[in-house]
């Protein structure tokens, strides 16, 4: 694969067969995030899990201090008094079958889904669109709940889900390049102090197989993973 002069100028900066502290690493990250726009930095993790195996998987959602730096627009399905609450406190859309019907037609204009509860037998018809997209509530994720208006406040304010994928890799964003290294590592540190808790206690030997961090159009910096516990 043929990268452009910016990566490459970037890619000399890091010494690929290092494993960097986390400061450093994030550090070399926002100094490779030379594109115009700014860049998102990301954390990916790869676990010492088997995903395949329901006792080894590894989900949840942690809200990030400082946020994503990222516009997030929510999705409520809920009924009743819920539907004004949520919009109270920011989604852009809530209600109930109508938005089913939307959805099912092809529109997608939203970055988070949360149900009540009670919802849950209407939005499962959505499964098929809203799974392939990690869209689906999950109350793991705390996006099925009855307090629809607690978790639209949370998912503005910076909460993200982490889940495997299906080669047991975590990959999550902890903000923008121009949130700086302080910001980012405060981000990284509670997004990996979660991540640490969930271990599950059928994980057998090293938990945390590697992470590495990097800008989107930047080289990735790998992390050393003796310092990050699990």
């Amino acid at each position: 694969m043929k990268h452009g002069k910016k990566y490459v100028e970037s890619a000399k900066l890091i010494d690929r067969n290092a494993q960097y502290d986390v400061a450093e690493a994030i550090d070399l990250a926002v100094k490779t995030g030379k594109a115009k726009f700014d860049e998102t930095v990301e954390v990916h993790v790869r676990l010492g899990v088997d995903s395949r195996h329901a006792d080894q998987q590894v989900r949840g959602a942690v809200v990030l201090p400082n946020g994503t730096g990222k516009s997030i627009r929510v999705l409520v399905f809920a009924k009743g008094d819920k539907v004004q609450a949520a919009l109270d406190a920011g989604a852009e859309y809530a209600g109930a079958e109508e938005l089913v019907a939307k959805i099912q037609g092809g529109w997608t204009d939203f970055d988070v889904v949360i149900a009540s509860p009670d919802m849950m037998g209407v939005v499962g018809r959505l499964g098929k669109v809203l799974g392939p997209r990690g869209l689906m509530p999950n109350p793991k994720a705390g996006t099925v709940t009855p307090d629809v208006a607690k978790a639209v406040t949370e998912a503005k304010a910076g909460k993200i889900e982490y889940r495997l994928d299906k080669t047991n890799i975590i990959h999550c964003p902890i903000g923008k390049v121009s949130f700086g290294v302080e910001k980012l590592q405060e981000n990284f540190d509670t997004l990996l102090g979660a991540i640490v808790r969930a271990k599950p206690a059928a994980a057998k030997g090293q938990y945390i197989k590697s992470c590495t961090v990097a800008s989107t159009m930047g080289p990735g910096v790998k992390i050393n993973t003796a310092k990050l516990g699990g």
